[in-house]
């Protein structure tokens, strides 16, 4: 028995899978927080480059993956999956567990897989600059490294009270170039109302996000990059579960339970998604993806 299946590099897809293709309905837009209409790909203009809108609406299946990022991925992708025998034994339990280990990646986490993909498209539509915001640091050390391989300007709002308890993320988004601010700042029209109210903020993703939308749209070469729950981020993450179809089925296995943790859905998504395209290959299995949050656990049901 193998702990640990590995893929090689030829082995790694050439696609993103879009869910998105496969719903049995269709998903509702978000709404403009100014007009609580239904957003429009106009709406979307001033903050994301074409490309991205596009995949954010498409109902396209397969999004194939553009040579370089297919190129910067492979600096760590495909990544392990692994047989935790420890655990099963420590459970006592007869059920085979296995996890997909995404912290090979240059910053340790899953978000590199959306961070290169999106710098790449902003840098083939001219953007010079990407300004985004990071709570913990990992996705803004993930996009700092993204804009760094195609030799872009990167700008992270950092949630102040993570930026005074984590130092050494801002300075890895240091090295890798980017500009990293606690926020609020002084540097918005947001940050300034809100250190007005209260000196001693500690600040909040929401508040980043204002500071980091606020600058992105004042300059015509400049966007700004989410990390998570858009649509076109989760189709990213689904290198993911396309690699790990492949690694259970050099196992000899099929998952009849898929976990894992979801914040902004990313992470989830990009594990379980391409294992719900071929639910009729489950056969007899009772097949579920469950997400699990804190302190509710919250299952979805294939």
């Amino acid at each position: 028995m193998e702990k640990k299946i590995i893929l090689s590099e030829k082995q790694m897809p050439d696609y993103y899978y879009n869910i998105a293709a496969d719903l049995p309905y269709t998903m509702e837009p978000p709404l403009h927080p100014a007009t609580k209409k239904p957003i429009s790909p106009t709406d979307l203009l001033p903050i994301f480059p074409k490309s991205l809108i596009e995949q954010e609406m498409s109902s396209q299946k397969e999004i194939p993956i553009p040579d370089p990022v297919r190129q910067a991925y492979q600096i760590y992708r495909p990544t392990p999956l692994i047989r935790a025998t420890y655990l099963e034994q420590a459970l006592k339990t007869p059920a085979k567990i296995y996890y997909k280990y995404e912290g090979a990646s240059p910053t340790g986490s899953h978000k590199p897989n959306t961070a290169i993909a999106q710098a790449y498209y902003n840098k083939m539509e001219g953007t010079k600059k990407l300004v985004t915001e990071t709570g913990a640091g990992q996705w803004g050390s993930s996009l700092a490294y993204a804009c760094s391989l195609f030799d872009m300007e990167c700008t992270v709002y950092m949630v102040r009270i993570s930026f005074e308890q984590k130092p050494y993320r801002k300075t890895i988004m240091n090295l890798y170039g980017a500009e990293v601010y606690p926020s609020p700042s002084d540097r918005t029209q947001a940050g300034r109302k809100i250190l007005a109210q209260d000196p001693q903020c500690t600040g909040s993703l929401g508040i980043a996000i204002s500071e980091a939308i606020e600058e992105a749209v004042q300059r015509d070469d400049t966007k700004y990059s989410l990390g998570s729950v858009l649509n076109h981020v989760l189709l990213h993450q689904t290198v993911i579960g396309l690699e790990a179809k492949k690694q259970m089925e050099l196992a000899g296995d099929y998952p009849d339970v898929i976990i894992g943790c979801h914040g902004g859905g990313s992470n989830f998504s990009g594990l379980a998604f391409p294992f719900l395209r071929d639910k009729e290959k489950a056969g007899t299995h009772c097949r579920r993806a469950e997400s699990m949050s804190y302190p509710d656990r919250r299952k979805l049901r294939i």
